[in-house]
């Protein structure tokens, strides 16, 4: 007699190399709104009693489950938290067992959390939770491109219409490479409309910018969603700096007219650290280098704003070079981060600013929490009401790390 063609494996027999083969293409296929029962089905398949997926929200405060009867768990104060925070598995005792969180990574990207149940913990079965979370990362990944719904569970609040068109434009929050990492926030979550950020890898080059356009309004977010749209027009097409914010300036002159955009536009040789950066009207950045920040090494002469035009418009862009050191952080920022204020008027500041990114660095967190830490420092500083768009761009070099 021959075995049932769906019988689970337990996790002491070999892998059911068919049956591992319909749940992937069943997988490939899935709705999203079909992943939490998928995913209990892989788990029970594996050997494992149950999985959940748990999804961070915008504002990384939250874990919301996939599955809308359960509720959402705290990124801080909670087990799912510190897996989600410090991208390594947690296990935890259940009144039936044992629960393994395990964080969810698209490559540097936090996703989330998968909670997985199970009876008694080995190495096996601890090997096929983390082949389950490697899975359901990809899932999220591939499906909420275009997926309404898993962009509606991810949200806490209302989105107003200039932030929903300029997210359409905004790439995952966190990038890498075995050598460099660049990761971004953006508040309010909701209603931002004149900030962005942009960062890609290619090949061996780290590619960032970070945007602030004039108003904070749907006019703000069109200038600077078709400023990342030139920008990585010319970037795609093989421009160096100085062609991408020419094609910028360009952009911003036909088709938003009498608009302009502060920005900086980085670009980082991952193999040598070679760095060369265009500041156009915006904070210059700011270089760390064993925990203290280097004073002036990134300032450069002042240049125009983008989309300038006519006589206004400059005649060519001024690239600027430097080299830096393994270890060394790059600091991009929106003059909204140094300028919030507290209840008495005072700002939140540069140096308060660059202590907390130091300080953090200093007790080993990664750049993306460093960044979470950040922004929720600020909007706590000014009590959840910004009175202008705030983001953050870091990217670091630590070839001799990876």
């Amino acid at each position: 007699m021959s075995d049932p063609p769906h019988a689970p494996f337990g996790p002491d027999t070999a892998v059911d190399e068919n049956r591992l083969e319909e749940l992937i293409i069943e997988a490939q296929t899935a709705l999203p709104f079909e992943m939490p029962d998928l995913a209990k089905r892989c788990a029970s398949a594996l050997g494992l009693e149950t999985a959940l997926i748990y999804l961070v929200d915008l504002q990384q405060r939250l874990l919301i489950p996939l599955d809308e009867a359960l509720e959402p768990l705290p990124v801080d104060g909670s087990l799912a938290g510190w897996a989600y925070r410090t991208v390594s598995p947690r296990v935890a005792e259940a009144d039936d067992g044992l629960i393994v969180w395990m964080p969810l990574v698209d490559g540097a990207e936090r996703l989330g959390v998968l909670e997985v149940r199970t009876a008694s913990l080995d190495g096996i079965r601890m090997r096929r939770s983390q082949i389950l979370a490697h899975l359901f990362a990809m899932l999220t990944t591939s499906k909420r491109g275009y997926s309404d719904w898993l962009a509606a569970r991810t949200r806490t609040a209302t989105m107003q219409l200039p932030a929903e068109m300029l997210r359409a434009f905004l790439p995952p929050h966190t990038i890498g490479s075995s050598k460099c990492v660049s990761t971004a926030v953006l508040e309010p979550a909701y209603e931002i409309a004149g900030d962005a950020f942009d960062h890609s890898v290619v090949k061996n080059v780290l590619h960032t910018m970070i945007l602030d356009a004039m108003g904070h309004d749907l006019t703000a977010g069109l200038t600077t969603s078709v400023a990342m749209a030139a920008a990585r027009n010319a970037r795609r097409g093989g421009g160096d700096p100085a062609d991408v914010v020419s094609s910028v300036d360009r952009a911003l002159a036909q088709w938003v007219p009498d608009q302009f955009c502060t920005g900086v536009l980085c670009r980082l040789d991952a193999d040598t650290g070679v760095l060369h950066w265009v500041n156009c009207g915006h904070p210059p950045p700011l270089l760390i280098r064993a925990e203290r920040v280097l004073a002036g090494a990134l300032d450069s002469p002042p240049q125009p704003p983008i989309g300038l035009a006519g006589p206004l418009a400059p005649a060519a862009r001024k690239v600027h070079e430097t080299t830096l050191e393994p270890g060394d952080c790059v600091l991009l920022y929106t003059d909204g981060v140094v300028e919030a204020r507290d209840a008495d008027g005072a700002e939140f500041g540069l140096d308060r600013f660059t202590d907390f990114i130091i300080r953090s660095n200093a007790a080993g967190q990664r750049p993306a929490e460093v960044l979470r830490l950040l922004i929720h420092a600020i909007l706590d500083y000014q009590r959840n009401r910004l009175r202008d768009d705030v983001t953050i761009l870091l990217f670091e070099w630590r070839p001799q790390l990876r």
